[in-house]
């Protein structure tokens, strides 16, 4: 029995000596899957907060140059496409940019897109009128 036990004992530290490899490797690749799975959603966050602000950037100015535009005729069918402008502008400034954990954000951003197209069937442009999030432009 004496003769086989530095044998077992080898044969234990080999089984070990794997298992011990095995957690090791676990951990490593846990840690680097985690800094890399980290990183990776910080650049997709950013990426697509910035498109969702460079649209609601220009839903803004695109109300605000109407708005400006049509106080220089106020009658009655201007009077009411200024309410509705003014209550996107209102949409757009009560939403909450720095908030990116905020619960009702898609939902929010859809009814300010709703808005946006209301507002241009209302000044009679074309309803497929879209934000262009790349070059941050309008596009007809």
């Amino acid at each position: 029995a004496a003769a086989s036990s530095p044998s077992s004992d080898m044969f234990d530290e080999i089984v070990m000596a794997e298992e011990r490899f095995h957690g090791e490797g676990y951990q490593e690749g846990y840690a680097e899957g985690s800094h890399v799975g980290a990183a990776e959603g910080r650049r997709y966050g950013s990426l697509h907060g910035a498109k969702i602000g460079s649209e609601i950037g220009c839903y803004l100015g695109f109300a605000l140059t109407w708005r400006c535009l049509l106080q220089k005729c106020m009658d009655e069918k201007n009077s009411k496409k200024i309410r509705a402008l003014d209550s996107l502008i209102g949409m757009i400034q009560k939403f909450p940019y720095e908030d990116p954990t905020y619960d009702k954000l898609q939902e929010d951003l859809e009814k300010i897109r709703g808005k946006f197209k209301q507002v241009c069937s209302m000044l009679n442009i074309p309803s497929d009128v879209r934000i262009s999030t790349e070059r941050s432009s309008l596009t007809f």
